[in-house]
């Protein structure tokens, strides 16, 4: 995940956290976040270059309506990526003697 874009991760991260992850669904997710609008051009080639690394699938949902999902490369991703940062976060917490 350490080739990714911080918008990349979070693209992951929601995907991951929706129940039915379509794009529009992703886009509203996003823009809560960030407090402002994400622009089709900016989301669309980023969660297709998610898909070209392996690391969510695309489907199609009716002819209008994409739907992603998580690969189990994805998922992967994302649990070493929380086990990685939950190192740095808990350093203080049990100090060895």
């Amino acid at each position: 995940m350490y080739d990714l874009t911080g918008f990349q991760r979070d693209l992951l991260y929601v995907t991951a956290g929706l129940e039915e992850p379509h794009g529009l669904a992703i886009k509203e997710e996003l823009e809560d976040y960030y407090e402002k609008d994400i622009h089709h051009g900016r989301l669309y080639p980023n969660l297709d270059t998610l898909v070209e690394k392996g690391l969510i699938e695309k489907s199609e949902k009716d002819k209008r309506t994409n739907m992603y999902s998580l690969t189990r490369r994805g998922q992967r991703e994302i649990e070493a990526r929380q086990e990685w940062a939950d190192n740095y976060l808990n350093q203080g917490e049990n100090p060895t003697p």
